[in-house]
């Protein structure tokens, strides 16, 4: 079985919908290949972190008002319609308002519908605490020789990561990893700031324009995430939020 079938195969393992036999496959696959490992333990994780209650939000003001508004102008057109003969389809009307309000409920609270750059840092979130609890997982390579570290990735990935050491500036590197978020492989790069951890994620930017940092928060750790030099970063640690956008600026003068 190769990557791609695999992975695309991943998510019906992690929801116990594949049979035996696919199932079987999947796991011996896996045994041999880390970059499908990875894709399964962050998508567990992420299933996991998904439960988080600062995920849900509480339906707003007028919007139970609105369904039943919804569903009274339906029955009343159901009404309208009957001399058609239709009157022999309840199940069909019943599924018909059932859909309603998901339609309802879908469009007038965009906030349930998590965005991809909320996903995609709950996903960061639960990479960088589970290298920070397997320490056998925190580096694949470990150096502060950047000339160490990137040649390293030759091969693992379809691109070229920029590494750079920060030692100098307070920043040193302490190594890298191979990962796996946003459903492809990335090169995680680690570095120190004194007792604390970073972990600066990078991969192929979807379009080449640059874009300025986005900061955000989750669990108590920050988040900084922008576009360069054709490359998406996202930094993450519980670094205070000041010396991460040091950190940051850091890298970015180094492309």
């Amino acid at each position: 079985m190769s990557c791609q079938t695999t992975q695309g195969f991943i998510h019906a393992y992690v929801d116990g919908e594949l049979d035996l036999a696919r199932s079987l496959e999947v796991e011996q696959h896996m045994e041999q290949c880390e970059v499908c490992a990875i894709a399964y333990r962050n998508q567990t994780a992420l299933r996991s972190a998904l439960k988080d209650s600062s995920l849900y939000h509480s339906a707003p003001t007028g919007l139970e008002k609105r369904i039943r508004s919804s569903l009274r102008r339906e029955a009343k057109s159901e009404v309208g319609r009957r001399w058609f003969g239709w009157s022999w389809l309840p199940v069909g009307v019943a599924l018909a308002c059932v859909l309603l309000m998901a339609l309802v409920i879908w469009q007038a609270v965009p906030g349930l519908r998590p965005s991809g750059d909320e996903l995609l840092a709950q996903e960061t979130v639960s990479n960088h605490v589970r290298s920070l609890q397997l320490e056998s997982h925190r580096t694949d390579v470990i150096s502060s020789d950047q000339h160490t570290v990137k040649p390293w990735f030759d091969g693992k990935l379809d691109f070229a990561p920029p590494v750079k050491d920060f030692s100098s500036q307070g920043f040193p590197l302490i190594g890298g990893r191979l990962e796996y978020l946003n459903n492809r492989a990335v090169a995680a790069l680690i570095y120190q700031r004194q007792k604390h951890y970073i972990n600066l994620y990078i991969w192929p930017a979807e379009q080449s324009n640059a874009t300025g940092e986005v900061g955000t928060k989750r669990q108590g750790y920050n988040l900084l995430h922008w576009t360069n030099s054709g490359m998406t970063y996202w930094a993450i640690s519980d670094l205070n939020g000041v010396e991460l956008h040091e950190f940051a600026r850091l890298v970015q003068e180094a492309q």
